[in-house]
């Protein structure tokens, strides 16, 4: 609650922004300037819902409402900043009048073409946002053969579906699941990793919308590790255990062994780096008494979690959290956090692979980097 309500002063600035910029500052007519301001108030009052929407509110009602309040949301990205330069362009404008001209009329070619400038902005922005609605909303399988030294035979053309960042909740529900679930359980894989982000929002609220991740399945099993976001809105514990009823095996700072063809690996999970405790990573406490001669993959959220593994003889890691960016260009921010942001990579002994996640956190909108479900063909590198 005390996040939304951050949110709703933060929203409130802005939308008192947008006003300025798009009602007061253009000029435009009192009729079309009380409707724009309308408007902007309906929308911000939507994005407040879908912001609480799986958390505070029920998202039998919030989640379409706040729908389009997260789209709007998206919107801001290239917006505000439009907004910002044609403020700009026109600031250095009257700077210039006013040393070379001393009437007071304000131009009426140069305040058509500051309402045309604004127009164009906003259309494009709106659009911009729509067009990421439809990029993002059906994931499609990505398909990867990774190489590695040290890949038993027995499990060369072992294939496994990497399943992360669903984010089911605020603008996507049970419907979106089930489509995750299908299509996975169409490749026919031979083992199921979840990397977590599963879910925005509490047990009680949300956990419906993960009912259909019961019907997953794959010969040698369903692996998941939390993300961050499971401790947002609730216990991240408590989110690990609803996925326990739904046959998921949690891996919590643990490790399981599979075999196949006659070999074995390890399978190794760990919490999120930013788990909160009692939930912190702990990839000692996961290896604890393993053979080190036995190949080992890792499941964690993030891809700096790779800097420990390599130091710790992990083989593969396989990560999300990322989003591939979302929405261009927030791309060119992640390597600030993450040494990768999407596809196969190495870092130091361990390859690591990170997926640009099948859902979308927040608005419901992707541009840029279309969302993702990964098979990955193990093999042996010769």
């Amino acid at each position: 609650m005390g996040r939304v309500a951050v949110f709703a002063v933060l929203l409130a600035l802005l939308t008192w922004f947008l006003h300025r910029r798009l009602a007061r500052a253009t000029g435009i007519p009192r009729r079309w300037a009380r409707l724009a301001d309308t408007a902007l108030v309906v929308l911000a009052v939507s994005t407040l819902i879908g912001v609480g929407s799986g958390e505070v509110f029920p998202t039998s009602w919030a989640r379409p409402i706040g729908f389009v309040g997260w789209v709007w949301l998206a919107s801001w990205l290239y917006l505000i900043p439009g907004l910002l330069v044609i403020g700009l362009f026109a600031g250095i404008g009257r700077l210039r009048a006013r040393h070379t001209d001393t009437t007071t009329e304000v131009d009426p070619a140069k305040r058509r073409t500051l309402q045309l400038a604004t127009a164009a902005v906003t259309l494009a922005a709106i659009g911009t946002a729509g067009y990421g609605v439809y990029e993002a909303s059906g994931p499609k399988i990505s398909r990867v053969r990774v190489p590695l030294a040290r890949l038993p035979e027995g499990f060369n053309g072992y294939r496994i579906a990497l399943i992360t960042d669903l984010h089911v909740g605020p603008a996507r529900g049970v419907d979106f699941t089930r489509k995750v679930v299908d299509i996975v359980n169409s490749q026919n894989v031979d083992l199921i990793a979840i990397g977590g982000d599963l879910v925005d929002g509490t047990v009680a609220k949300v956990a419906p919308d993960l009912a259909p991740l019961a019907d997953l399945r794959a010969p040698d099993g369903i692996f998941g590790v939390s993300g961050n976001h499971e401790f947002y809105a609730d216990d991240g514990g408590k989110w690990l255990d609803v996925w326990e009823t739904l046959g998921i095996t949690t891996l919590r700072n643990s490790r399981t062994s599979i075999q196949h063809g006659g070999d074995t690996i390890d399978i190794v999970g760990i919490h999120d780096y930013t788990s909160p405790a009692p939930y912190e990573p702990n990839l000692t406490a996961a290896l604890a008494g393993r053979d080190p001669n036995t190949f080992a993959l890792l499941l964690a959220h993030e891809p700096r979690q790779a800097i420990e593994a390599s130091e710790m003889g992990i083989d593969l890691q396989l990560s999300g959290h990322t989003h591939g960016g979302q929405m261009w260009p927030l791309r060119y921010l992640v390597p600030l956090q993450q040494p990768s942001v999407q596809g196969l990579d190495r870092v130091g002994n361990t390859v690591l692979y990170t997926t640009r996640g099948a859902g979308a956190w927040g608005p419901p909108v992707r541009v840029g980097a279309p969302p993702e479900i990964t098979v990955l063909e193990l093999v042996h590198e010769r």
